[in-house]
């Protein structure tokens, strides 16, 4: 009897460890799953969180940078503001969400980074694209609205985003400059000052008076109602050309004028020495031909090109 029992007391030895086994295994996992289920909740909560105060740190940000009056005036720069403002506090709660969840958010930071460095190397262009355009945005040669040359490309400044600057031609073209050539290049703001100066070379003859034709161009400048009496309008000889004497008009006048006033003044400073009978001389050439020809003169039709003259 005692060699069969023996076995059978083995066996419920066995299955009694083999259940104490189970029983923990099976208290050790409802464990984690209740801790799991507590940090899950957590970091949903965490996240919830996180998007709330993400939009209301972006309202917060809008509504204190509106104060400002570099920002209430530049509605670009004020959006990127905002949006850098949203994008910093939802980083900072999926760090949190992450470390909640039991997740080593140094190594996922160190292949970011790397990843990062990767990126940059692949799309180093676009990154510049980006770079110029936030320093744009901090240095603000131009604004939405301003009229600008860049690089003999000029136009009014449509929007200017991160990676480009859309400008609008006179003939309503839509051009677009990425950021780093803007910000490699000449930058003419045309509209970034109150006042602006008309300048117009006018053309007479050698044997006019010099001092009446530019009696005339000033007094003819004065008297339009857009041009500006401080500075009064300057005019002066500037060039001794081959076929006449140049006489340049300066008149200064509010920068949303300067279009129509330059084409007032242009037109107004040739009737005006017309009606002086002041002379404005076709430019011309002498042919000497050889042997006993005589010496035909050749006139020599200035075109619209011509060192901006008026013919």
């Amino acid at each position: 009897m005692s060699e069969l029992s023996a076995p059978i007391t083995q066996a419920i030895s066995a299955g009694r460890q083999a259940a104490a086994i189970d029983a923990a295994m099976i208290a050790k996992l409802t464990s984690m799953a209740g801790d799991f289920a507590v940090n899950l909740t957590i970091a949903l909560l965490i996240l919830a969180a996180t998007l709330f105060a993400s939009k209301w740190a972006a309202r917060a940000a809008r509504k204190a940078l509106s104060r400002v009056r570099g920002f209430r005036h530049d509605p670009t720069v004020l959006s990127f503001s905002v949006q850098v403002v949203r994008v910093v506090v939802i980083i900072i709660g999926m760090i949190a969400v992450l470390q909640r969840l039991g997740v080593q958010t140094t190594s996922i930071i160190a292949v970011l980074g790397a990843a990062s460095l990767a990126v940059g190397l692949a799309l180093q262009g676009t990154l510049s694209n980006v770079a110029s355009g936030f320093m744009l945005l901090v240095l603000r040669p131009y604004r939405v609205g301003e009229i600008i040359d860049i690089g003999g490309v000029s136009g009014t400044v449509q929007r200017l985003d991160l990676f480009t600057t859309q400008l609008s031609n006179a003939n309503n073209h839509k051009i677009v400059i990425p950021n780093s050539k803007v910000l490699s290049d000449v930058v003419i703001n045309l509209t970034g000052q109150k006042t602006r100066r008309i300048e117009i070379k006018f053309t007479v003859g050698y044997g006019d008076d010099l001092n009446k034709a530019r009696c005339i161009l000033a007094d003819m400048a004065h008297a339009h109602e857009k041009v500006l009496a401080d500075p009064h309008p300057w005019t002066g000889v500037t060039a001794l050309l081959d076929s006449a004497v140049e006489v340049t008009l300066h008149a200064w006048v509010e920068v949303h004028d300067w279009w129509q006033t330059q084409a007032d003044l242009m037109q107004g400073g040739k009737e005006a020495l017309d009606a002086a009978g002041i002379e404005i001389p076709f430019p011309h050439q002498v042919a000497v031909p050889y042997g006993d020809e005589d010496v035909v003169p050749v006139v020599r039709v200035q075109t619209i090109d011509d060192n901006e003259k008026v013919a």
